[in-house]
């Protein structure tokens, strides 16, 4: 059994030290040294120290004057980036909504937040140490930036400020904010505000595209007036709001990662084979549908290597990227990620190259166009099926004009696939699936032929991946 001042000072250690403690207090250096003395704390004191062990997952043993963890299963953990807005002063409020909510908050605060509010006022509503500052050298001998942002379950950007959201879209890294965005794995939730002319300019919109497409979740702001005395949409979302999407993101991350341990294979985008320096074939492929495959499997916590051609698309967080040219080198990148336990190959990989593409670039003569000599590329999809490290399940895509479901069905048993998702491709470039936010898919497998309806890709992504859980489960 421990002492009473020796259990105090644990105590005092666990909540962030003694200015903290005498902030969540509301009391003076005098008051400490008084409990010290009488060796007991006010019931109402007690009462605020018992509920911020909690929520460290922590309680109080008063028989036996001892600190103890609680058996209340693992607490969920957000880091919360607060930035530089008016709004900053409703991050308080949002704190103590997730904690209310059974979520652990860690404070990071950027120089334009400590204006508004203090790290002090963090720390004391939290019970957690707040970070600041990225080049503090005791900050990183106890928990580098890096360890920071990987140590949690979610990270929360609120208020996000439209400076802010510019760092993130542009992949900047100039402070502990920015850094730590750039750094998690963890999945990514921003709450905006600001003026609502510069919620509606076309850059800020951009920006917010550009996070959206690598996954982050964005938690609109409210219409309604705002600090500067302007109406419309820019307030950020109330505190209530934001914890509880938070927490169900939370839960349904933890809900989520059936496929942890297994290691997913995915090809995205198109491969382009060279004429000459300056020209090459290719497919049209924006690499959309394969990179929110890659998406989701992260999410539901596989480990995952995506390989993909040339495209516009960033590929998401939390993953081994493979950016390769050719369909050769495809292959190669392919077979050397085995073995693994699943394979999509949903790139569109060209089916032919150019034998002796040309160093230099071809020139227009009056001989005409020159001679172009094609071989077949190798075949990525049937090669996994037929490789003596194969993955237990392997998805094959197929894009075709004609005859949809009988050409799908035959190239399945073709390539030797377990499960075939066929797009009808159209003429129209107004209704292509190329380059297009939705899919609408034909899901064949040995024994089933759904026909989906038009879904956005990232919906079929999680139908996907819907079936390749129920499917690990049954195996």
């Amino acid at each position: 059994m421990t002492d009473f001042n020796t259990l105090f000072d644990q105590i005092i250690a666990e909540l962030g030290g003694r200015d903290a403690v005498m902030a969540l207090l509301d009391v003076g250096p005098s008051a400490l040294s008084n409990y010290r003395k009488r060796g007991t704390i006010p019931s109402a004191k007690q009462a605020l120290l018992d509920e911020a062990l909690a929520r460290k997952g922590l309680t109080f043993e008063a028989d036996d004057l001892r600190l103890s963890a609680r058996n209340s299963g693992e607490m969920r953990r957000v880091l919360l980036i607060i930035t530089g807005g008016i709004a900053a002063y409703k991050a308080l409020d949002l704190a103590r909504r997730l904690m209310e909510r059974g979520i652990s908050v860690t404070g990071v605060m950027s120089k334009g937040a400590q204006e508004f509010i203090t790290p002090l006022s963090v720390s004391a509503l939290t019970g957690e140490k707040v970070y600041t500052d990225l080049f503090s050298l005791t900050d990183e001998a106890e928990m580098g930036h890096i360890r920071l942002a990987r140590e949690t379950d979610m990270v929360l950007v609120a208020p996000a400020t439209a400076h802010f959201i510019a760092k993130m879209a542009h992949g900047m890294a100039d402070c502990l904010a920015s850094t730590i965005c750039l750094a998690t794995s963890a999945p990514v939730m921003i709450a905006p505000a600001m003026n609502p002319q510069m919620w509606a300019h076309p850059a800020l919109q951009h920006n917010l595209t550009t996070l959206a497409q690598r996954g982050v979740e964005i938690i609109a702001p409210a219409i309604g007036d705002t600090a500067c005395g302007e109406v419309g949409a820019g307030r950020l979302e109330e505190p209530i709001i934001i914890a509880e999407q938070v927490s169900a993101r939370v839960r349904q991350t933890h809900q989520t990662v059936a496929l942890s341990g297994k290691h997913i294979l995915i090809t995205s985008g198109p491969t382009i084979e060279p004429i000459d320096p300056i020209r090459f074939i290719a497919n049209r492929s924006s690499g959309k549908q394969g990179h929110a495959l890659a998406a989701e499997a992260v999410r539901r916590g596989a480990r995952v290597t995506l390989v993909s051609g040339p495209v516009t698309e960033p590929p998401p967080a939390g993953l081994t990227h493979i950016s390769i040219e050719t369909a050769h080198q495809m292959k190669e990148a392919c077979e050397a990620a085995l073995p693994a336990d699943s394979a999509i190959c949903a790139a569109a990989v060209a089916d032919w190259h150019v034998v002796g593409a040309s160093t230099s670039k071809h020139k227009k003569t009056q001989a005409g166009p020159p001679v172009i000599t094609l071989a077949t590329n190798p075949d990525i999809l049937a090669g996994l099926c037929q490789h003596d490290k194969r993955p237990s399940l392997v998805i094959g895509f197929a894009a075709e004009t004609d005859n949809l479901e009988t050409a799908a069905r035959e190239k399945r048993i073709r390539k030797g696939c377990d499960w075939l998702i066929a797009n009808h491709i159209v003429a129209d470039a107004e209704q292509s699936v190329f380059g297009a936010d939705t899919n609408q898919v034909l899901f064949i497998s040995s024994d089933a032929c759904e026909d989906w309806p038009s879904l956005k890709k990232t919906d079929v992504a999680r139908r996907i991946f819907d079936r390749m859980e129920a499917w690990f489960d049954c195996d």
